[in-house]
């Protein structure tokens, strides 16, 4: 592996300090800094190297324009955490693989690129999870909360100029793999069963 030395120009590219930098920041879009994108392109073996000395790895998705950071698989824990691992709440676990689901169909059923809901898809998606007797005001104000978080993660992004109207990002297919999706449904599975129970205590209390 060769050394990067920032004071040697014959083995540090003068564009390779601004790439790792960007990359450090968050999710980079091929869309949102064209230039960037393309140093990265033809910078991603260096970058890879640079970043694997951190415990890191490089993840780029060229054909759907995004590329990030993420920590390498650690079994034995001696590696500190230079991209912390996010703690999920349950909603926010649910909105995440119906997302990941209206994605997929959306990409098999669509040729459009870029996936567009508002507020009010996004409630009737999920709406079919929740109790038929859920105080309607609080499981939106719940809800808003969600997409916030969501926001947030940077799998959904606001559009300017059209409140409640989101893009889904499409590195949320990085995100939510099979794997995740299927410790998800084994949970998901305990929520139904949780939910029905709870309906039938309160059928028979009536």
């Amino acid at each position: 592996m060769t050394v990067l030395n920032p004071e040697n120009n014959a083995t540090t590219p003068p564009e390779l300090p601004g790439v790792i930098t960007r990359l450090f920041k968050g999710v980079m879009y091929a869309e949102a800094d064209e230039k960037t994108w393309q140093a990265l392109l033809g910078l991603a073996s260096q970058v890879q190297d640079y970043v694997a000395v951190l415990g890191l790895e490089l993840i780029l998705d060229e054909p759907e324009g995004y590329a990030f950071l993420r920590s390498r698989e650690d079994e034995d824990g001696s590696l500190p955490r230079l991209i912390p691992r996010r703690q999920l709440t349950f909603n926010v676990s649910l909105l995440l693989a119906l997302l990941r689901g209206r994605m997929l169909e959306f990409d098999t059923n669509s040729s459009e690129l870029r996936l567009i809901m508002t507020d009010q898809d996004i409630a009737d998606m999920v709406s079919v999870f929740l109790p038929d007797s859920s105080n309607e005001a609080r499981v939106l104000d719940r809800l808003g909360a969600d997409i916030k978080r969501v926001v947030e993660l940077g799998f959904l992004r606001r559009l300017r100029g059209q409140p409640g109207t989101y893009e889904v990002m499409r590195i949320l297919k990085a995100f939510v793999d099979a794997q995740w999706l299927e410790e998800f449904d084994a949970r998901l599975a305990d929520y139904r069963a949780t939910l029905s129970g709870a309906t039938t205590n309160t059928t028979g209390e009536q």
